[in-house]
């Protein structure tokens, strides 16, 4: 692709500083210049004021995010071979992962040098998103790279992107509905077509897996099973680990129907009592604040809300959320009982979510220790020029 690429991206004075540290984004503020009419996706050399050559990217002329950088090496071909190595190099750096689970990130895209392109396998079904013009425009060249390097011939596209939600069969034949997955001795149901994100929250995975622990933790030192609370619990998951690990009652909370609707399969599927799984479908903020009222107390609580901030615009409305449902959450908490807390807005960083908890906790009476940050898996890493693909973190609080 770089062979006769006459494209050309120059930016203005001293915005070339981010690209000089490997950021891979440029935004079109930074733009002074475009020569050469590319099209969305096409390869650009991207220069810096003074005419110095700083990397190859993929054009992007609507989106405020001009261009994504592919390469920071003049020398790279930016071509098939280029893309397809990639992505067996991503596949590859999985591979380990597929002991604890079939429902694995392959591809996540910059944190493996493919910007804008996300896939999940779940069995033998890939579902893609094509976030850029950079991987719409290379399409055809990544899936057939995904479906040799990962073995699947079953692809899956969903995108929301700013050009709108594109879904529908790629490759081979239409998702069964619902696949079965497994991750760590727990077995759950995913409707790849109708679910959140692509179908499930894969980057839980280890999360789910300390809940088992801490359930079985707490049901060694209180000597009896504790009573858990999972708020925002979609499907179920975080529900289904704490009754793993030995919960007495779990009471599982959501405003989808849809959502719950699934949670007692997934007990049914993982063998557990039914009596011992309650879910209630209601708004979180306002069932929290009555559990609140009738002083219920629980041992152990998860939060792991949908995303409160799209943007920097959404901060400070965000962090009035977030401080509301753990305020809440703490007035509930058993002394001795543990938190575990998530925030998946990208908006929000690791020091603010920590501040925004702090002040819950200050605010709640209760003295709590942090026990731990939390994060995704290992399939979801952050590549260290990219902060801002850390999107999911997390604490665990102790009420002592």
């Amino acid at each position: 692709m770089n062979k006769g690429a006459a494209a050309e991206l120059r930016l203005k004075p001293g915005k070339e500083r981010s690209l000089a540290r490997r950021h891979p984004w440029i935004y079109a503020t930074a733009v002074a210049r475009v020569s050469g009419s590319p099209a969305a996706g096409e390869l650009v050399a991207v220069r810096a004021a003074d005419g110095r050559w700083l990397a190859w990217a993929a054009y992007a002329p609507d989106s405020l995010i001009r261009a994504r950088c592919w390469s920071f090496d003049e020398q790279a071909q930016i071509d098939c071979d280029w893309l397809a190595a990639r992505v067996r190099e991503s596949v590859a750096r999985r591979a380990r992962l597929v002991e604890h689970s079939n429902a694995l990130r392959l591809v996540y895209g910059e944190a493996d040098l493919l910007p804008g392109l996300i896939v999940d396998r779940y069995a033998d079904q890939l579902v893609v998103q094509l976030q850029s013009p950079g991987v719409k425009a290379h399409r055809e060249v990544l899936l057939d790279s995904l479906c040799q390097a990962s073995g699947c011939s079953d692809v899956y596209e969903r995108s929301a992107a700013e050009t709108g939600d594109a879904r529908g069969v790629l490759r081979g034949r239409e998702p069964t509905a619902p696949i079965r997955v497994h991750e760590h001795g727990l077995a759950f149901r995913v409707d790849v077509r109708r679910g959140h994100k692509t179908g499930f929250y894969i980057d839980q995975r280890d999360n789910r897996r300390l809940a088992v622990e801490l359930a079985r933790e707490l049901a060694a030192s209180l000597k009896r099973a504790p009573r858990a609370l999972n708020a925002f619990c979609y499907t179920g998951a975080f529900s289904i680990a704490l009754a793993r690990g030995g919960a007495g009652e779990v009471i599982s909370i959501d405003s989808s129907a849809d959502a719950l609707a699934l949670g007692p399969t997934h007990a049914e599927l993982n063998g557990l009592n039914a009596a011992s799984l309650k879910w209630r479908c209601a708004d979180v903020f306002e069932e929290l604040r009555a559990l609140r009222d009738t002083a219920e107390r629980f041992d152990l609580i998860v939060l792991d809300p949908p995303k409160f901030a799209a943007n920097h615009h959404q901060v400070e409305r965000a962090a009035r959320a977030y401080k509301d449902i753990n305020w809440n959450a703490l007035r509930l908490l058993q002394p001795g009982g543990v938190l575990m807390t998530f925030s998946c807005s990208g908006a929000i960083g690791v020091e603010l979510f920590q501040k925004i908890v702090a002040g819950a906790v200050i605010d709640s009476g209760a003295d709590c220790a942090m026990r731990a940050r939390l994060g995704p898996g290992a399939d979801h890493p952050m590549l260290m020029t990219h902060p801002e693909g850390e999107y999911l973190k997390g604490l665990l609080l102790q009420r002592l």
